[in-house]
């Protein structure tokens, strides 16, 4: 779907950085050298204790495309150095136009709930090919993930009230919009304002007027009947225009028109005010006048807080529109995922594990060909493990906390698990059965139901456990010191 929203190759949508690189891979005879690289995030975003993968959709309608077109790399030997002169050759671009996708990818599903350091996806194949796809796969990957998590801490809340998008106005860009469109359906929403995004994903699209329709009649009355006499199996009405009560009122004698028709006055919204007590107003003059069935919808910058504070207070509003604080994911812009070379082959055909250093802890990269293992037990997921796939994994295995070293899990080959990483690439054929964008949707709330309510808390949430497989920890530890030493060394010289 991304291809056919831009209608363009997007085989540059990447950093010149990546390119750069690639041609130095290439001009070192290394384009070939077959390389590991893991995607991942350091941190939850909100300041919460979950996240739910997203994106993955559009990784692969973008790799199905993948390819330099002849426009493409004529741009690409445009480009000059600060010398004024070409920056590469032009082997280089004839290697890019006969170049064809051979990666090898295994993810984890949309809609699931993943944790800090796990590898989202892992990426093997030629380095040249690996390093190219970086940006492209945080790009797709981060934002949805980020909007997904957002909608479906919305979702908590909300618990089985309506949740419909209304944020295509306040996106950034076209793109914006239709991915966090369909980002914030999997992640619960039941609805979006966005035809264009309920057209490409086949989302149910939902939506009502706005106030210059009833300030283009001479009164708010007028306004709602005109609206219900040629929208009549449509209608919800905008009652805050000018008093939200007394727009309650007129809706209600609208109704009645509409019920002598043989249709149904669907809700009415408030957009303004103190949603508490307008609602709980609202509900009383519509209840009285037989209207128990009418929805309340509310919108005005809505978010999860918002949404339980209001709850909490009584509000009777059971239809939430929500906008700029999800489409935007207002409270943080960026999930912050990376994407890091963790093995890469010699030439004797082995593996030579690879990590970066960092004096911060939380940056020092994991090395080896990644996998999750989720445990569960009778209640639930109990803990994720991340092991590398060249270890076997026999009888009984032992899970470290990375970063506090006494904190020490054992599990028994007995116990119920999965390994969330799945084929999705083979050397670069699909081999994957991508489920419906319905099912992902639904796949989130089964996954979420799974975890225990304190990693679902939005004030200080439970960490539910996540560490490194006991024979990948010493791996990595052992890196850690010869890379160390091997510095320190450098420096004495």
């Amino acid at each position: 779907m991304i291809n056919k929203l831009y209608g363009t190759s997007l085989s540059l949508l990447t950093d010149l950085y990546q390119l750069t690189m690639a041609y130095g891979y290439w001009k070192a005879g290394k384009a070939e050298q077959e390389a590991v690289f893991n995607l991942y995030f350091r941190k939850h975003p909100f300041q919460g204790g979950f996240t739910i993968a997203c994106g993955l959709n559009s990784v692969i309608d973008y790799l199905n495309e993948y390819k330099f077109q002849k426009e493409d790399l004529e741009y690409i030997g445009s480009l000059t150095g600060s010398d004024g002169k070409k920056l590469f050759e032009p082997g280089f671009l004839t290697y890019l136009e006969s170049m064809e996708f051979q990666c090898s990818i295994d993810a984890i599903p949309e809609g699931t709930v993943v944790f800090p350091n796990e590898p989202l996806l892992r990426v093997q194949g030629p380095i040249l090919q690996c390093q190219l796809l970086e940006t492209p796969l945080l790009n797709l990957i981060n934002f949805q993930s980020l909007i997904a998590t957002k909608a479906a801490r919305m979702r908590l809340v909300a618990k089985n009230d309506a949740l419909l998008e209304f944020g295509l106005r306040r996106a950034q860009g076209p793109d914006g919009g239709v991915t966090a469109s369909r980002a914030a359906y999997i992640g619960g929403f039941d609805a979006t304002s966005n035809v264009l995004a309920g057209k490409l994903y086949d989302i149910p699209v939902k939506g009502t007027h706005a106030h210059s329709w009833v300030m283009s009649f001479d009164s708010e009355l007028e306004s709602f009947e005109t609206y219900a006499e040629h929208m009549p199996n449509n209608v919800t009405l905008l009652v805050d225009t000018y008093d939200s009560l007394q727009g309650v009122r007129n809706a209600i004698k609208v109704g009645h028109q509409l019920r002598e028709r043989g249709y149904e006055l669907g809700g009415i919204r408030l957009d303004s005010g103190d949603l508490a007590y307008l609602s709980i107003e609202a509900r009383k003059l519509l209840d009285e006048a037989g209207f128990e069935k009418t929805g309340i919808v509310a919108s005005n910058d809505l978010d999860e807080h918002i949404m339980d504070s209001l709850k909490r207070q009584g509000a009777r509003i059971g239809i939430w529109g929500v906008g700029t604080k999800l489409i935007t994911a207002y409270d943080q812009p960026a999930l912050g995922g990376v994407f890091k070379l963790a093995a890469i082959k010699n030439p004797n055909g082995e593996w030579d594990y690879k990590l970066k250093l960092s004096e911060q802890a939380i940056k020092v990269s994991t090395p080896g060909i990644q996998q999750v293992r989720r445990f569960r037990d009778s209640k639930g997921f109990v803990s994720d493990m991340i092991f590398n796939t060249e270890t076997a994994l026999i009888g009984k295995s032992t899970m470290i906390d990375p970063y506090d070293f006494t904190r020490n899990r054992s599990f028994f080959e007995t116990m119920p698990y999965e390994d969330l990483l799945v084929p999705v690439f083979a050397k670069g054929q699909l081999i994957y059965n991508l489920p419906s964008i319905h099912e992902t949707r639904e796949r989130v709330k089964s996954q979420l139901a799974h975890f225990h309510e304190g990693t679902k808390r939005f004030v200080n949430p439970h960490t539910y456990p996540v560490g490194l497989e006991k024979s990948l920890f010493d791996l990595k530890t052992d890196l850690i010191l010869k890379l160390r030493a091997d510095s320190e060394a450098a420096n004495q010289n």
